[in-house]
């Protein structure tokens, strides 16, 4: 990560927050969605966790889930728990149009690949459905990944496209019934053979969307697909 980066995104956060104050979600300070104090404090996704999904295991390096069906990824990485402070940054992201929360987590996103060797030529958000959309205004992935971009410096591609809307994954149970919900849920605009795509997503439950994804960019030529979201 390069110098100016950092300096550049830490610029924008402030100017965000002169603009659109906001409050730390694990303090109430002024400021920032997450301060310096709070951010130390956030839950990590530490190991031992599956290899495929990152779901938590005893030290096996495949889940119980994936060595009986895996999922069509290469594998999915996050820094953090879907707990706490980031999972109500998170929430204030993308259920609250809190858009100006986008820049500091997009950088905490951007600044963790930074420091992984992932495969990865360019980042493609996971799409809204177009009616999910307009209702929201915004797809909170997109967001995300325009600032992991600034930091990574790997363009952005809208590679994919949801053609079903299908229920929120949130409401629904374990992994067999989110893969029965975005089974072919999603279609890849372009021929992307060779390419190394890496998704971008908020969050990650059973994987089973960011799989969906990644099968469809694999059904078009791509060489891998890793999926990367905040949290776990």
């Amino acid at each position: 990560m390069s110098m100016y980066r950092s300096v550049m995104g830490r610029f924008n956060d402030r100017v965000l927050g002169f603009l659109f104050p906001i409050r730390c979600v694990g303090c109430g300070e002024d400021g920032s969605i997450l301060c310096p104090s709070c951010l130390p404090n956030l839950a990590k996704l530490e190991p031992p966790y599956c290899r495929i999904c990152a779901s938590s295991t005893d030290g096996r390096p495949v889940c119980e889930e994936c060595q009986v069906s895996p999922l069509p990824i290469d594998g999915i990485r996050a820094p953090y728990l879907m707990d706490g402070p980031i999972r109500s940054a998170i929430h204030k992201l993308k259920y609250e149009d809190l858009r100006a929360a986008a820049p500091t987590l997009g950088r905490l996103l951007g600044e963790w690949l930074e420091s992984r060797d992932l495969p990865g030529d360019c980042l493609a958000p996971v799409p809204l459905h177009p009616r999910r959309m307009r209702g929201r205004g915004y797809n909170q992935s997109a967001l995300l990944a325009d600032h992991v971009s600034r930091i990574s410096g790997l363009p952005v591609k809208s590679l994919l496209k949801r053609t079903r809307d299908t229920p929120p994954q949130a409401n629904l149970g374990g992994r067999s019934q989110r893969q029965e919900n975005v089974e072919d849920g999603f279609t890849c605009r372009e021929d992307v053979r060779g390419a190394k795509v890496v998704l971008v997503d908020d969050v990650v439950t059973s994987g089973s969307t960011i799989a969906a994804c990644a099968q469809a960019l694999k059904k078009k030529g791509a060489a891998s697909v890793w999926g990367i979201a905040l949290a776990r």
